[in-house]
């Protein structure tokens, strides 16, 4: 068997996809932000998931084939993830954007990771040892600290918005999804999985972006709304739901969730060198705090021998 397949060697470049993920979805952000006015969110969202599975397809065809009777015979399982995955956390993000900030946006999904944690200790049995709780509370620190940048009173001073509503729908949908994907086990590899995923997502999303469409006041279609399609579907799509999906059915869904924290800093860095926004100290010492706290967060828990 060659050393690829190994699991210590899955498990190492599991590890190292951990950091990629989040950086991946960051894109998704700026196309969030420019969306408005060029496409509208449900349309954006079908349209960026009908190529991101298509790729997939393409890619897995062999062995979607291969298990066309477990897709089928679980076809549920598919439309409910599509609607957490897809819809939830892709059209309702787009529409969340339009009203709420990037700041309100990383601090509501910064609870994410947290939720993920608690549900594969209480619901999927997962271990959780005290390293990696540590973890957890070092990383949301260092989270808090660049959201507020630096100035923890102002947490006193969000102002919440109706975007902000369907922010906290995004994050909860995202807990479940990750947590689902470990409650169904597949006899699917990471891209077939995916793939069966868009699947269900483009047809959960498909009525929403028809209505969306048949809208008198809808932008027309342009090279603008072409490229956050690609841009969504290609980066925080394929890649970004790839990878993660990769490292979580190497790692668990606990461990995994801890490279969320990554999101804030990463997106911090974006805005900096995209946006031109100042980078700040806060950001550094957040990263002193974030870093560490996923490197111990994904540590595995020690096990037991049985009695």
């Amino acid at each position: 068997m060659p050393a690829v397949s190994s699991p210590e060697s899955r498990e190492r470049l599991a590890l190292m996809l951990l950091w990629a993920a989040p950086a991946m979805w960051t894109v998704n952000y700026l196309v969030a932000r420019t969306a408005p006015g060029v496409v509208q969110p449900h349309v954006l969202a079908l349209a960026r998931w009908s190529l991101a599975g298509a790729i997939l397809a393409i890619i897995a065809r062999h062995e979607l084939a291969g298990q066309w009777r477990h897709i089928v015979g679980v076809g549920w399982q598919y439309l409910i993830l599509g609607g957490l995955g897809m819809m939830v956390c892709g059209a309702w993000v787009y529409m969340g954007a339009q009203t709420t900030s990037a700041m309100n946006i990383a601090l509501i999904y910064a609870a994410s990771p947290v939720l993920i944690a608690l549900g594969a200790v209480l619901w999927l049995g997962e271990r959780f040892s005290w390293r990696q709780a540590l973890g957890v509370a070092v990383a949301m620190a260092g989270v808090f600290h660049v959201v507020v940048k630096g100035q923890w009173l102002r947490l006193g001073q969000v102002q919440w918005v109706p975007g902000d509503a369907w922010i906290v729908a995004a994050m909860v949908a995202w807990a479940a999804y990750a947590l689902l994907q470990k409650k169904w086990p597949s006899p699917l590899g990471a891209t077939a999985r995916l793939a069966a995923i868009c699947a269900g997502g483009v047809i959960m999303l498909a009525p929403f972006a028809l209505w969306e469409w048949t809208q008198a006041d809808r932008p027309e279609w342009s090279w603008a709304a072409t490229g956050l399609v690609l841009a969504a579907g290609l980066i925080p799509g394929v890649g970004a739901y790839w990878t993660y999906g990769f490292a979580q059915k190497v790692l668990g869904a606990s461990r995994v969730a801890a490279s969320l924290y990554l999101g804030p800093l990463y997106g911090g860095f974006t805005a900096w060198s995209v946006l031109g926004e100042p980078m700040g100290w806060h950001h550094l010492g957040g990263a002193c705090l974030i870093l560490p706290g996923i490197w111990l967060a994904s540590r595995q828990a020690p096990q037991t021998p049985e009695p």
